[in-house]
Parts: C-alpha cells; sequence; structure tokens
C-alpha cells in the first residue's frame, strides 16, 4: 500500500465483501456474519485518531444486527451509512497545496479479506 501522510484520515470501508462474507443481502446465515481475513488486524492498526465511516448496500433493517455483528468482532468505527446504490462509490477530494493527493481508492476481490492490505 501506498505510504500516507501523518495526518489524522477518515476511512470509508463497505461492509459485504470487504469486512464479512457477503451474504447475498443477509439471506442465508442471519446468524452469524463471517469476518474476512486480516480484517481485525487492518482495523486494529487503523490509528485512534483516524475516523472510521461503514458503507453499505444493506437496508436499515439491518442497522441492529449489523452493529451487533461488529461488536462480536471488536471492530471500532464512527458511522455506519446504510441503504447505498449498488453501484460504483465515488470519492472526489482536493490536492492539498503542499501536492499531497487526498484522495485514495483500494479494490479488492469480494470476500477475499483485507491481509494484503
Amino acid at each position: 500500500m501506498k505510504k500516507l501522510s501523518d495526518l489524522p484520515k477518515t476511512w470509508l470501508i463497505d461492509i459485504d465483501g470487504v469486512i464479512f462474507e457477503h451474504n447475498k443481502y443477509l439471506k442465508k446465515n442471519v446468524d452469524k456474519e463471517r469476518l474476512l481475513p486480516g480484517v481485525k488486524k487492518f482495523f486494529d492498526n487503523i490509528p485512534k485518531d483516524d475516523k472510521i465511516i461503514l458503507l453499505s448496500a444493506r437496508n436499515k433493517k439491518w442497522k441492529e444486527y449489523t452493529i451487533k455483528q461488529l461488536r462480536i468482532n471488536k471492530l471500532r468505527y464512527n458511522k455506519i451509512i446504510f441503504n447505498l446504490p449498488v453501484g460504483e462509490r465515488i470519492l472526489i477530494n482536493d490536492i492539498k497545496p503542499g501536492g499531497l493527493k487526498t484522495a485514495i481508492a483500494i479494490n479488492i476481490k469480494r470476500n477475499k479479506g483485507l491481509v494484503h492490505i
């Protein structure tokens, strides 16, 4: 992964297929999520001053269930946004006057986890 600045960051992280195994919108195994490889370690290495915003196309009716699964797996976050469209997520940000590019996008294969990041 690219070397990051020492500034506090905002992490925008998808839930299904990145944190938990993609679950076909919770139609199966609704009693437990499967945490993907490397996710716990990745989250534990995010500095405490950084903000974590989780993104999901999950219907908001799964909010309490999702929060419970995050707690069970001891994954911290600051906010979750539900009911997002299933298409691309587009981040637009500025370049700081010193040249620091403030937008980074990482696409990973679904259900492979975060071991390689």
